[in-house]
């Protein structure tokens, strides 16, 4: 499972160098750049050369492609920040939670190597991941843009969605990694379809349907897709019931009329998905600006610090994508999303070679819900579906979205160490 990674991990350094000599050509600045820059490339480094030493048998190829993901949103939050009042320090905060991911996945490799411990909490953890969603409700949460997932205490603000999807992944994977052949083992039927005793199913559909209810409730839509899907698919691969996905595909339509009806920030969305030229200058100005921005890239895009970009309003979070693809063109933005698709097909391998039940489920769910937030985000600002407000991974501006994927990332390194452990040959406990 070792992977030499360093040329891999120069070329990605290479690359954002590269983006940041051009912002100072451009930008005729000299400064800022440089000390974004040379920050970023030292904390990169060093979480490499960490990596590599404390678990030389990890697929270290991941860190080379984190260091392009959050190499290029830094580069793109800089050039779309910069000068613009307000959020013109946007930039040094995405380095500080760069730095705090890099050391929470530094922490999650040295204190979870023997990540197996961690189904002695299952319980606990779902309960954790469910307080952390009800703590919105308490007065430190707040309203964004329709949506009560914020929450303040003191001086910093996160979305307790991002670290609660971890925890709640975790206590799946444990769960139907114990009582899978259980699950699986139908005892009766119902319509003609088989369904597993409610003594086994019903821890699962509990904190399932507890998370998902708390998040409609917080009007989290887009965390509520992935809470629903990802817990979803990891019980089809644990217990091979493809009447399960069937049932959950009609629960998630239910789920979708319903949410629309109750809404109103939901119909406005779909609406502008639907026509977005109905109001061209309020309710569909936003998708009416990505759309156009990723057609002026064209092919090369337009060049680094050279788009129109700032028209799109929040562009640095839901639609840093368009700027990349209005600025790099479709050449850039494909292989950003190849990048992704590394990512994610490195994260299933480490599945596929893993020897036991929790860490197939576990490498698996991770890599799943990383894999469809990325999809739901590019299909919303492309107009494939209505955008649901989530983040790019690793690449747009947000704090909590950063530190969890670094999380992810990290989990993911403890579990290739002991599959390429248990590959060479070496003993595995």
């Amino acid at each position: 499972m070792a992977q030499r990674a360093t040329l891999p991990m120069l070329l990605a350094l290479a690359t954002v160098a590269l983006g940041f000599a051009i912002l100072l050509a451009v930008q005729q600045e000299t400064s800022p750049p440089l000390i974004y820059g040379g920050a970023y490339a030292g904390m990169m480094i060093g979480v490499y050369g960490f990596v590599r030493l404390w678990l030389p048998r990890s697929d270290a190829l991941l860190i080379p492609v984190v260091t392009l993901l959050t190499g290029t949103g830094l580069i793109m939050i800089y050039r779309l920040t910069y000068g613009v009042e307000g959020v013109e320090d946007l930039a040094i905060s995405q380095v500080i939670w760069i730095l705090t991911g890099s050391v929470f996945l530094l922490l999650t490799i040295v204190f979870l190597r023997d990540y197996h411990r961690l189904m002695q909490y299952k319980y606990l953890l779902a309960l954790l991941a469910i307080g952390l969603i009800m703590l919105t409700f308490t007065p430190f949460g707040y309203e964004v843009n329709g949506a009560r997932l914020w929450v303040q205490i003191g001086p910093v603000n996160f979305q307790p969605s991002e670290f609660a999807r971890i925890g709640l992944i975790i206590f799946f994977a444990a769960y139907l990694a114990e009582k899978r052949d259980l699950m699986a083992a139908t005892s009766r039927t119902v319509l003609g379809v088989q369904i597993p005793s409610p003594k086994y199913f019903g821890p699962v559909l509990v904190v399932w349907a507890a998370s998902l209810g708390l998040l409609v409730f917080e009007k989290d839509l887009g965390s509520s897709l992935l809470f629903f899907a990802v817990p979803l698919l990891m019980l089809y691969v644990a217990t091979g019931r493809a009447a399960y996905v069937g049932i959950g595909s009609v629960l998630f339509a239910i789920g979708c009329v319903i949410s629309y009806h109750l809404f109103a920030h939901v119909r406005v969305r779909v609406a502008a998905w639907l026509d977005p030229w109905a109001d061209p200058d309020l309710m569909g100005f936003q998708i009416l600006q990505s759309l156009f921005n990723i057609a002026d890239g064209g092919i090369v895009g337009t060049g680094l610090g050279e788009g129109f970009s700032q028209t799109i309003p929040e562009v640095h979070t839901d639609f840093i994508f368009s700027a990349i693809a209005a600025e790099l063109g479709l050449l850039g933005a494909s292989a950003i999303l190849l990048t992704f698709l590394i990512f994610v097909y490195r994260g299933m391998k480490i599945a596929l070679l893993s020897g036991d039940d929790f860490s197939k489920l576990l490498a698996g769910g991770l890599t799943v819900m990383f894999a469809l937030q990325t999809l739901v985000i590019i299909g919303g600002v492309t107009k494939a579906i209505p955008l649901t407000g989530i983040t790019l991974p690793f690449v747009s501006y947000g704090g909590s979205s950063v530190v969890g994927n670094f999380i992810l990332t990290g989990l993911l390194l403890v579990i290739s160490e002991k599959a390429g452990r248990r590959l060479a040959g070496e003993e595995v406990r």
